[in-house]
């Protein structure tokens, strides 16, 4: 018995893509060959320059259709599976994201001590300290970011000051980059209560002691530095923009 024909449907975007409704996707394998190789062909007709396809993972059975075809992988997330094709050679397909977003602390406290933290999971055998930090999360911003970390991390209550510096780097993690944000904070509170699960020891620590210790990097002390005599960077909303829920901009 031959499965009935469907049609998929698709709206055009602004740079000459077509995107595919995922809700007009067939379950059947068979079925999705012959509306897929249809609607590529009226694509070509068009002179569309790109496929964009959303796969839900229940549709995942879909993929290998898609592939002989020329559909090739642009990004997954753990609901679908995002992959496009070139119809037209040479056409721009906008990257998925290639960076990795964190943000360190610099917390001092009324004795000019420096928060800092040595994780339990670091690859060195000798004993490390550095700022506490980490990655944001999706749809969060800097400032609320490095504030989370620092309370995670160290049981320490901080307020965001300002943006003291922020690094750049290559070869990161599933080989993507990295900006790291460092942030001078005010303390809030400075009884410590350290995350037993990610941090060995945390406590303050003289900053001139920090600064000087042989066992700290080049790079801690440069941004400690930093935050500690730069004007920095401060948070501020511009009109037109958003909110501060929706956007943020940094300025001098």
């Amino acid at each position: 018995m031959v499965a009935p024909m469907c049609v998929l449907s698709y709206e055009l975007n602004p740079f000459g893509g077509a995107v595919i409704d995922p809700v007009s996707l067939p379950d059947n394998p068979g079925v999705f060959t012959r509306t897929l190789d249809a609607v590529i062909k009226e694509l070509n007709s068009r002179n569309i320059k790109v496929v964009w396809l959303t796969l839900p993972l229940p549709l995942a059975s879909l993929v290998p259709v898609a592939a002989q075809r020329g559909f090739v992988y642009h990004h997954a997330e753990p609901e679908y599976l995002h992959m496009t094709l070139t119809l037209i050679p040479g056409s721009i397909i906008p990257p998925y994201a290639t960076h990795y977003i964190g943000a360190g602390g610099v917390v001092l406290d009324g004795d000019n001590r420096l928060l800092v933290v040595s994780e339990r999971y670091h690859l060195r055998s000798k004993r490390h300290y550095k700022l506490p930090g980490g990655a944001l999360e999706q749809g969060e911003h800097i400032a609320e970011a490095v504030v989370r970390e620092v309370l995670e991390e160290t049981g320490i209550r901080t307020e965001f000051l300002y943006t003291a510096c922020f690094r750049h780097w290559h070869g990161y993690r599933y080989d993507k980059s990295d900006i790291y944000f460092v942030c001078r904070l005010k303390a809030l509170s400075f009884e410590i209560i350290p995350d037993s699960r990610e941090i060995f020891e945390c406590l303050w620590m003289p900053v001139e002691e920090f600064l000087n210790s042989p066992d700290t990097h080049a790079f801690n002390r440069r941004i400690v530095r930093a935050a500690m005599t730069g004007k920095g960077l401060f948070r501020e909303e511009i009109e037109g923009y958003g909110t501060s829920e929706t956007h943020e901009m940094m300025f001098c």
